[in-house]
């Protein structure tokens, strides 16, 4: 018979296995991608709520519509080398778009073989309309913040967008290091 006897941990030792076991998970407090994401998807849900609501289009539209206010008329290709949606999408939206009237399609004078979309007076209509929910949906997002804060914002969100390409680098890096086999076997990408 045993007659060790057994004491519960302290609270000292439960403290430190708590601390262990966070060493072994993500701090979501210090993790800049999940404060970036659970901001993005906020934002964007909360946005094409009242868009759809309000003017019958979701925030893919506003988004290619702010493209194509900027230049007058964009590629299925640009919209998605600028704002990261699937080219896929893209040209879902853009014939969503047409049907509606806010768009339409013409050959790329630079190279035949390309549709651009090109924005109507009624597409431009639509955009400074949800332009005025947007800008005050900005202006509620950064009221916390003074003039010098938001400067500092945005060049560090520049900084960060610009560094995109050496977070694929490395991420591509660590895996071919820690994960040869499965790379090596991974289906090529349309971008490959």
């Amino acid at each position: 018979m045993n007659t060790r006897k057994t004491t519960p941990p302290s609270k000292a030792t439960n403290e430190v296995d708590a601390d262990n076991a966070a060493a072994d998970t993500v701090n979501l407090d210090r993790y800049a991608p999940a404060y970036l994401t659970w901001i993005a998807n906020k934002l964007s849900r909360g946005a094409s709520q009242h868009y759809l609501n309000i003017f019958d289009v979701g925030i893919e539209t506003w988004r290619c519509l702010v493209l194509l206010a900027i230049d007058g008329s964009i590629s299925a290709q640009k919209v998605s080398r600028i704002v990261g949606m699937d080219k896929g999408s893209v040209s879902r939206c853009f014939k969503s778009m047409q049907e509606k009237g806010l768009i339409r399609t013409e050959l790329d004078e630079t190279d035949g073989r390309f549709r651009i979309a090109v924005l109507t007076p009624k597409g431009r209509e639509l955009h400074d309309q949800i332009k005025g929910v947007a800008m005050e949906r900005e202006r509620a997002f950064l009221s916390v913040l003074n003039k010098k804060e938001v400067d500092v914002l945005l060049g560090l969100l520049r900084r960060l967008h610009e560094n995109l390409p050496a977070v694929e680098t490395a991420t591509q890096d660590y895996l071919q290091v820690h994960f040869s086999q499965a790379v090596a076997k991974r289906r090529p990408s349309s971008d490959d």
